[in-house]
């Protein structure tokens, strides 16, 4: 004991610290809910739609189950394919490839490769969403 009579504490009253704590916690999940239910508006920058400069048209390249080919419903030879005939020109111009499901699986990769090796950067496959089997 202390000369005048003071006590010494045996424990700190940590009931204040966790009172303080749960109305922080309230505090933070309240703001990110509605950050993420987005009930905070906020209006978004725009932009310009349908700007022709930076659009490209984007080339469909289709092969029917007999491995025939179309250039956006045009019929096209193989060997038209792989020199480039009827193609753009400009190399960034997207391509999709619609390939049917029963077309051997040689005949399209031979065509995409054909895509490939003439320099193309953006090609992409056409695939369809099957429901739960």
């Amino acid at each position: 004991m202390s000369a005048m009579g003071e006590k010494e504490f045996d424990y700190m009253n940590v009931i204040p610290l966790v009172d303080v704590m749960l109305v922080l916690l309230t505090i933070v999940l309240t703001t990110s809910t509605f950050i993420a239910t987005g009930a905070i508006k906020v209006e978004l920058p725009g932009v310009k739609k349908n700007t022709p400069s930076l659009q490209k048209k984007t080339v469909m390249l289709i092969i029917n189950g007999r491995g025939d080919c179309y250039l956006n419903d045009r019929p096209v030879r193989d060997d038209d394919l792989r020199r480039g005939t009827g193609l753009p020109m400009d190399r960034e111009t997207p391509i999709l490839i619609r390939a049917d499901k029963a077309l051997p699986l040689q005949k399209f990769v031979d065509v995409l490769h054909a895509v490939k090796m003439l320099g193309f950067k953006a090609v992409s496959i056409q695939t369809q969403e099957k429901g739960p089997s």
